[in-house]
């Protein structure tokens, strides 16, 4: 299960609906190990959920991307084209932007993620949260 998957207690809540897993991306992209561009993790950082954009032009399929990116590569991101190869194209213009590069993926759940830390730190914190919120549901 994923999908605004940020804390130890939304692991436990996906194990309690029957998940075999949890799968947290976005919170992931933005750690000291990732090999992904600062400003992308420094974003990530800085955004909520109403920074992501739903949409299918830059792969054909819909995902979920951060405004902040589509604006930097020199595109409206609330009137984008539906899955037109042709708006796709970032040649000519005044931007050197590449969809694959610079229109940067995320979900809903950057909005809990503070600063750029460890990997370890994230799962770390993630085994507290999800002790606590088991230990919580036991004493109910």
């Amino acid at each position: 299960m994923s999908g605004s998957i940020a804390h130890g207690r939304s692991v436990l809540a996906a194990q309690a609906a029957g998940a075999d897993l949890a799968y947290i991306g976005s919170a992931f992209i933005a750690t000291e190990e990732a090999n992904a561009d600062p400003r992308y993790k420094q974003m990530i950082v800085d955004s909520t959920a109403s920074d992501i954009v739903y949409s299918n032009l830059f792969t054909g399929v819909h995902g979920n991307y951060l405004r902040g990116s589509i604006e930097a590569a020199g595109l409206d991101p609330d009137n984008l084209a539906v899955s037109d190869p042709s708006a796709m194209s970032f040649e000519g213009g005044t931007t050197k932007a590449k969809s694959w590069r610079d229109i940067w993926a995320a979900g809903q759940g950057v909005g809990t993620v503070s600063a750029v830390v460890s990997a370890a730190q994230i799962v770390d914190r993630l085994g507290l949260e999800y002790a606590v919120a088991k230990a919580h549901l036991l004493q109910a």
